[in-house]
């Protein structure tokens, strides 16, 4: 085994939250009412008597109840869980189907051992894809140009990047805030020629962090250790694009696709 796969399918163990908040069945219906109330990320806990899972408590089964009840009287314990071995897709189905976002991850012995929420699927996937993509990019660069690159992790700063797309579209940047917000956005993917920073994707992504004053993002970056001019750098000199303040921000109105749709009507 090798970092929670067997088969290379992503398993929940990987992905999971392995501190969850918990509350006792013993606790009242106030005092777990006000947690909620009061909470950000919380819509719902385990019901746990030590580790073992009991049940589960949502603001919705709190309506009704008075608030010297004790939890163990209102909540669920029609569970749905996950199993830390079971297989992402999976647990995203479950997800999907029962309507639940998030779900205890109980362990043979019905000891919970994590908590894996909808948001937890979407980063997985997000994961598997931005390396597809790097490698896809790698083959192309080293087919055409007759050159060996490597790649790296790194956190790089936005002032840095040299852009290779003129313009990015004002309704998905907002669709790209929300998902830096959450946690969920996905790398950038920057090609570094002998030190200048090109950003060959995530152009959206970089114009909604800046709007959010983030400075720096997470980023897979292609190395080329030679000096030569990729197509793209040639591109964008030629449009002016020396930093992220030249990316132009559009109506969604002008997006080529909904011209498109309108010569179809």
């Amino acid at each position: 085994m090798n970092g929670g796969i067997t088969d290379g399918k992503p398993r929940v163990n990987e992905y999971m939250t392995r501190d969850v908040v918990t509350v006792s069945p013993d606790a009242n219906v106030g005092e777990v009412a006000t947690r909620i109330a009061e909470s950000d990320e919380h819509s719902g806990f385990p019901v746990c008597d030590g580790r073992r899972v009991e049940g589960f408590i949502s603001a919705r089964d709190l309506l009704l109840a008075e608030d010297d009840e004790p939890i163990f009287k209102v909540m669920s314990t029609d569970l749905v869980v996950a199993h830390p071995r079971m297989k992402v897709t999976d647990a995203a189905r479950v997800i999907l189907r029962s309507g639940i976002q998030k779900l205890p991850v109980v362990d043979d012995a019905g000891n919970l051992v994590g908590i894996i929420s909808n948001a937890d699927v979407i980063r997985s996937q997000i994961e598997r894809a931005t390396p597809e993509k790097v490698g896809k990019l790698i083959r192309t660069l080293e087919s055409i140009h007759d050159i060996a690159v490597t790649e790296e992790r790194r956190t790089i700063s936005l002032s840095e990047l040299v852009p290779t797309q003129g313009k990015v579209y004002a309704d998905e940047l907002e669709g790209r805030k929300y998902e830096l917000e959450h946690g969920l956005a996905e790398p950038l993917v920057v090609i570094d020629v002998d030190g200048r920073l090109l950003l060959a994707d995530g152009h959206h992504r970089v114009m909604a962090a800046d709007e959010l004053d983030v400075e720096e993002m997470d980023a897979y970056v292609i190395v080329i250790d030679e000096e030569l001019e990729l197509g793209m750098e040639r591109t964008a000199r030629q449009e002016g694009l020396t930093s992220i303040g030249d990316i132009a921000v559009v109506d969604y109105a002008r997006h080529p696709l909904i011209k498109t749709t309108k010569r179809l009507q």
